[in-house]
């Protein structure tokens, strides 16, 4: 399947508290879906938002549910968490989506007060609006008149907006935040500068207005805009966890290599476990990668 992950990158490691921003598909399932054993995370929100197709999530807290074009699955780390991500055939009526796979998963660094809490997970409907030639969905956080029900533990803003072709919206945003506006489909201009399909561009805080144009086609424009107060935190973000310091993952890594029985670390004694099992899928879970040879850096 085709993946681009525009965040993290050499350039910024972080929108607000975004720090994680995969663009995956579309994808004919014909050809082979997404299929994600049990895995861990911590310290991080994902946040799964899909434009097409259909995801089977199962998680070590004992959720199930599909996460479906105009839904939200939010999962919520915090001290750990284990799940899996599994395409299924939708059981949506449009054609136009039943057989492709095509969206973004992200993720969130919770801040450090609330990093090691207890895991949730929600799956909520998010609001829609029209206004001329915008359509918007506002899937975190409070925009253009439409709040999300989703919970977030910083002032954050996620949204999928669609602009008409041949058309241009100026759009009031907090002059605190700072934004990424990822390109999905069309021709699209951010600040009258052209942004590539795929490819995320960046306003800085300080701004009031966001101007989007499509340009002229057969295609109207959509793009996916995070937006976020600077976290103002630094966190280590190494595979699938999020934390404060190097030892922190070494330590994370060590405790899922033991629970799921692949140990390669001294052992620390009896410890609670972190992450948990998943139940319903059918295969091993997923063993952590060798760390480096050099201490993990701090990213702001």
């Amino acid at each position: 399947m085709p993946v681009r992950r525009t965040l993290p990158q050499r350039a910024r490691s972080l929108i607000g508290a975004w720090c994680f921003c995969d663009h995956y598909g579309p994808r004919d399932l014909a050809a082979g879906g997404m299929d994600v054993a049990p895995h861990p995370h911590t310290g991080l929100q994902t946040v799964s938002w899909l434009f097409a197709g259909e995801i089977e999530h199962r998680d070590s807290i004992g959720s199930h549910a599909m996460v479906r074009p105009g839904e939200l699955n939010l999962m919520t780390a915090g001290h750990g968490i284990a799940h899996t991500e599994v395409s299924q055939v939708p059981t949506a009526s449009d054609a136009a989506q039943r057989d492709v796979l095509h969206g973004v998963q992200l993720w969130v660094a919770l801040p450090d007060a609330v990093r090691d809490g207890p895991a949730a997970f929600e799956n909520v409907r998010p609001p829609s609006g029209v206004d001329g030639p915008l359509s918007a969905t506002v899937f975190i956080g409070d925009w253009l008149g439409l709040r999300s029900p989703a919970t977030v533990h910083s002032p954050l803003v996620g949204a999928e907006l669609r602009v008409a072709a041949g058309q241009t919206v100026d759009l009031p945003v907090d002059p605190a935040f700072e934004y990424g506006v990822l390109v999905d489909t069309g021709e699209v201009a951010v600040d009258d500068t052209p942004v590539a399909a795929a490819h995320l561009a960046y306003q800085a805080p300080g701004r009031r207005n966001l101007r989007l144009s499509a340009a002229d086609g057969p295609t109207d424009a959509r793009v996916v805009v995070l937006g976020g107060e600077p976290l103002g935190e630094q966190i280590v973000m190494w595979w699938n966890f999020v934390g404060r310091a190097h030892e922190e993952i070494v330590e994370y890594r060590r405790q899922w290599m033991a629970e799921i029985g692949r140990p390669d670390g001294p052992a620390t004694g009896d410890v609670p476990a972190r992450f948990g099992p998943v139940a319903g899928y059918p295969g091993d879970p997923l063993p952590a990668p060798t760390l480096p040879h050099t201490r993990l850096k701090p990213r702001t």
